[in-house]
């Protein structure tokens, strides 16, 4: 179904943004910065078309939801790599008893695996599961301070995906698709709402762990969409966006005045040419300019009161996922519309220390549970977590049987699309529930299972639009975030 609410306003986009989509041009910073200026008149009457669509619409100006939403902006914990939920989230007495013995061949037949070769072994978590709270949530003792946090998030057992190797399941599990080119879901999100936020991006991304994402900047790109709405990476450790501050020797005075010649020249230009990438240049100073002071205010975590460092586990001036944290409550509670945390490292194949469940996994979640779970606390004690969506996951899961890669001794696990798990907290989930269900050695859903449409139908849906009316018109068809799929999990809806 189509959304006449967009019509007009993509037929404005479309005369701003066509060359511009095809010159890939106005990236991060810039294509932003042409949506906060869209609304002031930057150019003379004679600046036809190009210039008359700007002033037009503002793309990241607030719009109506489709219906009265439960939340106003999500916060997405990434854990790129897939954490392996049966050390995690979804425990199996059955497989610690057969531990070590060959998986049913009925499981695996016609299987094909990333890295297991010949007969898989089966492979019981080493880790000690506890009930925690009223509701009983079950997690691995890594997770402790996820534990003290049960009573308010949902656990999910039973979501499954098309993919498994980690750089077309990463893609998909963030744009719908498994193939490069399709917009994110905050690309999605900030198309469709908008953002309360006029001197930061209204979808931002924060990165840390081992290095990027194997999906690389795909995973929070805009696709078709206009680049406006795609994803801004900030950093928590130096300069929060690169080449935001002024050189050596130029003053803020200087810079104003050098915008100013800038803007007049590039407004001349744009009168005889009439290219909207001339305006997404004269933006992109503009905003720059006023995130140099927007910016460095948001990234300054050492203001925070000690008991909120003591909660997060932050350290100021340090790259770490706790800080990343922390900024995500701060953009939120600046009006930004989606914040994506990623956190490299769950890679869990078991080739060596480095990547095995017994050493890495231990390391990995004392690098990130206990942000996380403040993350709910401090949102919660805030008043903030009631219209704040907070979603921790990965892109897979990870086999019950061990991976034994070139006979290593080390105890890891393979790729597994079939099941996994993830949790979600605050904006309109239910409390302390835990949905779906696997089989007794963790292999196959066998109780309420969620695909990747599925999460992504229901995250729209609390935020206040219908997955299959928020569509965008693309190489002669409608698209959307879930395709022609989806249907929202209301097992999940407080």
């Amino acid at each position: 179904m189509k959304d006449p609410r967009f019509d007009s306003m993509q037929e404005m986009l479309r005369a701003v943004t066509r060359r511009h989509f095809f010159r890939q041009a106005g990236f991060g910073i810039g294509s932003t910065a042409l949506a906060a200026l869209f609304n002031r008149d930057l150019f003379a009457a004679g600046a036809q078309g190009a210039a008359s669509a700007v002033n037009a619409v503002n793309p990241l100006a607030m719009r109506p939801p489709h219906f009265a939403p439960k939340a106003k902006s999500i916060i997405y914990l990434f854990m790129a790599g897939a954490p392996t939920q049966l050390d995690l989230l979804d425990f199996k007495p059955k497989l610690q008893e057969l531990d070590g013995q060959n998986i049913p061949e009925e499981f695996t037949k016609g299987e094909r695996f990333a890295f297991i070769r010949g007969k898989a072994k089966l492979l019981g978590s080493p880790y000690q599961f506890k009930k925690w709270g009223q509701s009983g949530g079950e997690v691995s003792e890594l997770l402790p301070h996820l534990g003290t946090i049960a009573d308010d998030v949902a656990i999910v057992r039973s979501m499954t995906t098309t993919q498994f190797n980690h750089a077309p399941a990463q893609i998909f599990m963030n744009s719908g698709h498994q193939i490069i080119g399709r917009p994110s879901m905050g690309s999605w999100l900030t198309y469709g709402l908008g953002s309360e936020a006029r001197d930061l991006p209204g979808f931002v991304v924060l990165v840390s762990g081992e290095n990027q994402p194997d999906g690389g900047k795909s995973c929070w790109g805009s696709g078709f969409l206009p680049t406006v709405y795609q994803g801004v990476e900030f950093r928590s450790k130096g300069d929060p966006v690169l080449f935001l501050t002024n050189p050596e020797g130029v003053s803020p005075a200087a810079r104003r005045q050098s915008l100013d010649v800038l803007k007049d020249l590039n407004e001349q230009h744009l009168k005889s040419a009439g290219d909207p990438e001339i305006v997404t240049r004269i933006a992109s100073y503009e905003l720059a300019y006023r995130m140099q002071t927007s910016v460095p205010e948001l990234t300054d975590i050492s203001k925070e009161p000690e008991s909120v460092h003591q909660l997060y586990g932050t350290e100021p001036g340090k790259a770490s996922f706790a800080n990343n944290c922390l900024l995500a409550r701060r953009l939120v509670e600046r009006g930004v519309r989606f914040v994506q945390l990623y956190h490299r490292g769950w890679d869990n194949h078991g080739t060596s220390s480095h990547d095995d469940i017994v050493t890495r996994l231990r390391s990995l979640c004392r690098e990130t549970d206990q942000g996380a779970a403040a993350l709910v606390k401090d949102l919660k004690q805030r008043g903030l977590l009631d219209s704040t969506l907070v979603v921790w996951g990965g892109e897979f899961g990870r086999t019950p049987m061990n991976e034994e890669r070139n006979r290593s001794k080390f105890l890891g696990r393979d790729h597994h699309p079939r099941a996994f798990s993830i949790w979600l907290a605050g904006g309109g989930i239910k409390q302390g529930i835990t949905v779906g269900k696997t089989d007794e050695l963790g292999y196959n859903v066998v109780e309420d299972p969620i695909e990747v449409h599925d999460l992504h139908a229901t995250l729209l849906h609390l935020m206040g639009l219908d997955h299959t009316k928020l569509t965008y018109k693309f190489s002669g068809r409608d698209y959307r975030l879930t395709d022609v799929f989806g249907t929202v999990v209301k097992k999940l809806l407080a």
